[in-house]
């Protein structure tokens, strides 16, 4: 990694140290609630099921986490990585307090260099991340290199709606509504971000192409909430 990618990597840790607090908040009233509902169909298309060892890549909070939790049961396991550790103290915190025990193992490190072996995990997600991470080609890559054969990722982010209508829209809500919204509770700097990382995030057909450069011989991207969200699945090839 060059140094002004790793320049970049250490302002975005920092930027997610700083929002950690009002993470969740800003999510809840900013997407009125639907991102819980994102998140449970980015779970769904990851295919994770009971006795599955799963991984949430640039987990914040945990949401996805806890989710893969649920559906790996008591049997299975779920790893949280985040580079952020205001965000896995959360996570943690969060995880501690829920009424049935779910068996999560946090771990601060790098989406770009993941601390695991090849072929470890059944079922991975990743939300909000890819948009943020230096090298999105290197990320996919070590998501490819950590899923088990046969095994699916999927990866919910921003995306840009094809309609003119919903892109003014979008960048409406994002000046109007997020940005001031993120400036009252001291954050503003932190949340003006979003709409330059989304100018600059690839579109769902050069996501699938990305996943298959990356190895994935099966990748699609699944638009949502009117094309101004996307979901990429890619699929590890099986060992026949």
């Amino acid at each position: 990694m060059s140094q002004s990618s790793n320049s970049q990597s250490s302002e975005i840790q920092a930027i997610f140290n700083r929002i950690a607090p009002v993470y969740d908040l800003l999510n809840d009233g900013l997407s009125l609630m639907f991102h819980r509902v994102w998140k449970r169909m980015t779970v769904g298309w990851s295919g994770a099921k009971p006795g599955d060892r799963c991984l949430d890549v640039c987990c914040g909070s945990g949401d996805l986490a806890r989710l893969l939790a649920w559906r790996a049961g008591a049997t299975g396991e779920v790893v949280g990585l985040d580079f952020s550790a205001n965000q896995l103290a959360i996570a943690q915190e969060r995880t501690a307090q829920s009424t049935i025990p779910l068996n999560v193992t946090w771990v601060e490190g790098d989406a770009l260099n993941l601390p695991f072996g090849d072929n470890e995990f059944d079922a991975a997600t990743m939300g909000y991340g890819l948009r943020n991470v230096v090298d999105i080609p290197k990320a996919l890559a070590e998501l490819h290199r950590v899923l088990k054969p046969g095994a699916s990722v999927a990866i919910l982010d921003f995306h840009r709606p094809d309609s003119p209508h919903l892109q003014a829209f979008q960048q409406w809500y994002l000046d109007t509504l997020v940005v001031p919204t993120a400036a009252r509770l001291g954050m503003k700097d932190e949340y003006a971000y979003i709409f330059p990382s989304l100018e600059r995030f690839p579109q769902g057909p050069e996501q699938v192409r990305l996943a298959k450069q990356a190895g994935f011989p099966y990748a699609e991207h699944h638009a949502i909430a009117g094309g101004m969200m996307g979901v990429l699945v890619a699929t590890k090839a099986r060992d026949w």
